[in-house]
């Protein structure tokens, strides 16, 4: 098989294994009765994305091939996963949360450290074939999508969304990643380490960035931005199962089959994907971090207003605008600090945006919409959605006029005149 072929199933069993269990892990925790506690599980990706990323990076790049400890992430993951289904299957109910949440933060801690090194070790063997990374590797990434939707299908017609068996499921795929990784060349590495001083090896040194003015808002809004991440991850599908409950819907696809239902999501931003080049060279970075803002908006707007039945038109608006919501924050903001940052921190960079949203929002974020939800409910444990949502969506609306505001780029360039500029140099 070609190389494109190859890292394309990389990225399709490295998004798979966490598709398996992401968007259906908070409608498990309803059903053992840990609903209270959703959002401390879903803050863990933040915390452990201020320093899994880094730790795996300095191994990998100073001790260890970085194709093997990229397989050694997922082995560890899948066996903590493993462990995180015998767990769920042996009901203890004053020890569930405490085990739960120390084996999961166990296998989110080597997943997180992965997430970095697939990105890394995809460039690096394109690279090595002489292939232009930016030309190929959004196609590559496309099948990281895919196999995201093809995993939370699988949950959902196996009917493990509300069982232990997701994590099952997760396990067996990143034990088959971490043999797949044997199949793959090795990467050249080590080329600019042995100089490097430790504040450059701990990637310190991008925090000048700060000092930029323009920057510093734009790092700021990032974290403002990412709290929206985890939030319909964590609540999407326990919000939809709630349904259930009322006979007009119980029997609807959408309770049914939510984590179906959810996939538009990703479908739509496999499509919104592909648009981020045009959008970019016509409109500009503040354009299109705006239509995101918006999108997100949008997002938690139709969310609350939607339902199985009549108003299920509206949830599926959600998913799709998600794509604008996801791809146009995550993707085009990657592509911003790429052409802004100087060369020799440009890894360091998108490390520090990761880290700001990924980190700091998306933890922020998980525990602030857990204290949301739990205003909302009442003392017999039942959640009133439509506030909880109409508030998400209001803080979208506030970060975006915010951002319109306060945020100036001095210079609208598109992205291909900055690479192009970047390359003359």
């Amino acid at each position: 098989m070609g190389i494109k072929v190859r890292l394309a199933i990389l990225n399709f069993l490295h998004m798979g294994a966490w598709g398996a269990y992401l968007i259906s892990m908070g409608n498990y925790f309803v059903h053992i009765g840990l609903a209270s506690r959703i959002g401390s599980f879903y803050a863990l990706i933040g915390i452990v994305s201020f320093f899994t990323p880094t730790i795996a990076g300095i191994i990998a790049d100073r001790y260890i091939q970085p194709v093997r400890v990229l397989g050694l992430c997922h082995l560890l993951c899948g066996l903590g996963m493993m462990v995180l289904f015998y767990i769920g299957g042996q009901p203890d109910a004053g020890m569930y949360y405490s085990k739960m949440y120390i084996v999961y933060f166990f296998c989110i801690a080597c997943y997180m450290g992965s997430y970095s090194l697939v990105l890394s070790v995809s460039y690096t063997l394109l690279e090595q074939e002489n292939l232009d990374t930016v030309r190929h590797f959004p196609s590559i990434r496309v099948f990281g999508s895919i196999g995201f939707v093809v995993f939370m299908w699988l949950t959902d017609l196996f009917n493990f969304e509300a069982t232990e068996k997701q994590f099952m499921l997760s396990g067996i795929v990143s034990l088959l990643f971490f043999l797949y990784t044997f199949t793959l060349p090795m990467c050249d590495h080590q080329k600019q380490l042995k100089h490097q001083t430790l504040r450059e090896m701990f990637g310190l040194n991008a925090f000048g960035l700060f000092k930029n003015k323009e920057l510093c808002i734009f790092f700021i809004f990032s974290a403002l931005l990412g709290v929206n991440l985890q939030i319909a991850n964590a609540y999407g599908t326990p919000y939809l199962s709630s349904f259930s409950s009322m006979a007009e819907y119980a029997d609807s696809f959408a309770v049914k089959h939510s984590n179906i239902l959810y996939s538009l999501s990703q479908i739509s931003e496999c499509g919104c994907l592909l648009l981020i080049p045009f959008f970019l060279k016509r409109f500009g970075i503040k354009a299109v971090m705006l239509l995101a803002m918006a999108a997100w908006a949008l997002r938690f707007f139709f969310m609350g207003e939607g339902n199985p039945g009549s108003g299920l038109y509206l949830l599926i608006l959600s998913m799709i605008v998600y794509g604008f919501a996801f791809d146009f924050f995550v993707i085009s903001s990657s592509i911003y600090i790429d052409n802004r940052a100087p060369n020799n921190i440009r890894s360091s960079a998108q490390g520090l945006f990761w880290m700001m949203a990924n980190g700091v929002g998306s933890s922020v974020g998980s525990m602030f919409a857990q204290s949301v939800i739990n205003m909302n409910t009442d003392v017999e444990g039942k959640i009133d959605w439509y506030p909880s949502w109409m508030s998400f969506s209001v803080y979208a609306l506030v970060i975006c006029i915010l951002f319109y505001f306060m945020f100036h780029p001095k210079v609208e360039e598109n992205a291909e005149e900055q690479t192009e500029t970047k390359t003359s140099e």
